[in-house]
């Protein structure tokens, strides 16, 4: 009989459960369940609804058991950076504040004053974001971290939740700019700096721990399966590239979604001079690797323009209406800081335009071949940084997430950047989460095996660089960048 594997995968707008198993030597997906997350003003801040999620979560459980499924295995993976602050009576303290509060806004500059950069950066190999775990802490209130028993990131403090045992996932943790590189632990000079101890943190464990079963009081209260939970890659970018099936040693991966993420996997960081001047992060993976990568604002800039349409389009609709237009007929910085919440995020691109003397866009195929073409170039950029920061070629370009299934985007990248693209599966979270769970069970022998699984399993579609076309826009969009040095907005994944 199978074994039925569970990714519960938990982005900032939502959540799912899909079921996972391997038959006939590919692996099925089914989503099973579907929820809405998103935080809210509460006690001075925007929050995350923690104990919605977790219901969620059970009654997704319970329409998997209503399937007649009595036995599954279970991996959460969630955002990045944000954290639960647990007490000494084991209950949360408050909801989590979400990343995108404003208490942080000027945490950089502030602790910077007295650790430079280069310093920390040397230490950890993380990127300067200013919502990072550490700025968060710093700005943290001192009465709450006074009656912190645990500091658990959002996953970790899930499966605590559903099982009693508390751990610290390494790819999730690596986000919060305090794992040192060389030591493998929580760096105790940074820690000191935002008032914290290294005990305040679960022991640190590598992707595909056993964590422990669903207690006994939650078969109580809700009907659902005898569940082990398995501590898979729980930062959601983690599981994407596992969920990635690259081969050879030129490749990159482009994680599509709400925020796009471009990099290559690596067994050893980059900590350089170059990585650190052009804002590259050393993200921990799993199984011994690393995430090198850069953040960008990503699908986001296409998810509120579609919002702000009152939803009356789909994402496939809007791509098709795109394609009517000519592109690049301006120049978006899109990681700009302005374009990270503006309260209108048309208007805050028409803004940019005029305010730069360029066409600018009006209807709503106009706005969104802007977005399109924008994002196109901003990641063949990013592709030729990294080569020049790895000193080898990137001939290959794997996209994956939500992103993967907007042609237009993949052959533009594909044309600019000069490289193959293999597009899919759009459901690479999840994927990577199950494949994780999968080698712990010993029904996959390791991540090259998960791969090739992969490939085997899913419609990955290929676009090829088409020579000659968009002649010198590169050039010139390079060009725009190096004369508008603006802040920027880099994401969690």
């Amino acid at each position: 009989m199978a074994t039925n594997y569970v990714a519960v995968d938990i982005g900032a707008s939502s959540g799912r459960l899909m079921l996972g198993q391997l038959k006939e030597d590919k692996l099925k997906l089914q989503e099973i369940h579907r929820f809405t997350n998103g935080f809210a003003k509460k006690e001075q801040h925007d929050r995350w609804n923690i104990d919605h999620l977790i219901k969620e979560i059970f009654i997704g459980l319970e329409k998997i058991k209503q399937m007649g499924i009595d036995n599954v295995k279970l991996g959460i993976d969630t955002w990045a950076v944000d954290y639960v602050l647990v007490g000494m009576d084991g209950k949360k303290i408050h909801d989590p504040i979400s990343y995108r509060d404003h208490r942080t806004d000027t945490a950089v500059a502030e602790l910077t004053s007295a650790l430079p950069k280069s310093y920390i950066y040397e230490k950890t190999g993380i990127q300067f974001l200013d919502f990072n775990t550490l700025y968060q802490l710093y700005k943290e209130d001192r009465d709450c971290l006074a009656k912190t028993d645990k500091i658990m990131m959002i996953p970790d403090y899930i499966g605590y939740v559903l099982t009693g045992n508390a751990v610290t996932e390494v790819t999730n943790a690596s986000t919060t700019q305090m794992l040192n590189l060389r030591e493998g632990l929580f760096d105790q000079d940074l820690l000191k700096e935002v008032n914290v101890k290294p005990e305040q943190f679960p022991r640190l464990v590598e992707a595909g721990t056993v964590l422990g079963n669903v207690r006994y009081k939650w078969h109580v209260q809700y009907d659902i399966p005898n569940t082990e939970v398995v501590t898979v890659a729980t930062h959601d970018t983690a599981s994407a590239v596992l969920g990635t099936p690259g081969a050879g040693k030129n490749w990159a991966f482009l994680s599509s979604g709400t925020w796009s993420l471009l990099g290559a996997e690596l067994n050893t960081p980059e900590n350089g001079q170059a990585a650190f001047a052009e804002n590259y992060t050393n993200e921990w993976g799993a199984y011994g690797t690393y995430r090198f990568l850069k953040n960008i604002m990503g699908l986001w800039i296409c998810q509120r323009v579609r919002h702000e349409y009152n939803d009356k389009y789909s994402f496939a609709e809007l791509a098709a209406l795109a394609a009517k237009e000519a592109p690049f007929q301006q120049f978006i910085d899109v990681n700009a800081k302005r374009f990270e919440n503006p309260d209108n995020m048309i208007a805050e691109l028409q803004a940019y335009c005029r305010e730069t003397n360029q066409v600018v866009p009006e209807t709503v195929s106009q706005v969104m071949m802007a977005i399109y073409s924008n994002l196109s170039l901003f990641y063949a950029n990013e592709l030729s940084k990294l080569s020049q920061i790895l000193k080898h070629p990137i001939d290959t370009l794997n996209i994956v997430g939500g992103g993967s299934n907007v042609a237009l985007m993949n052959q533009m990248t594909s044309n600019l950047a000069d490289v193959t693209v293999y597009a899919g599966p759009s459901e690479a979270t999840a994927v990577g989460n199950i494949i994780v769970q999968m080698i712990t069970s010993h029904e996959v022998k390791d991540i090259q095996h998960g791969r090739q699984l992969i490939k085997a399993s899913f419609n990955i579609k290929q676009f090829t660089a088409e020579a000659g076309k968009y002649p010198g826009v590169l050039a010139n969009y390079q060009a725009f960048l190096s004369k508008r040095k603006q802040p920027y907005f880099n994401s969690v994944g």
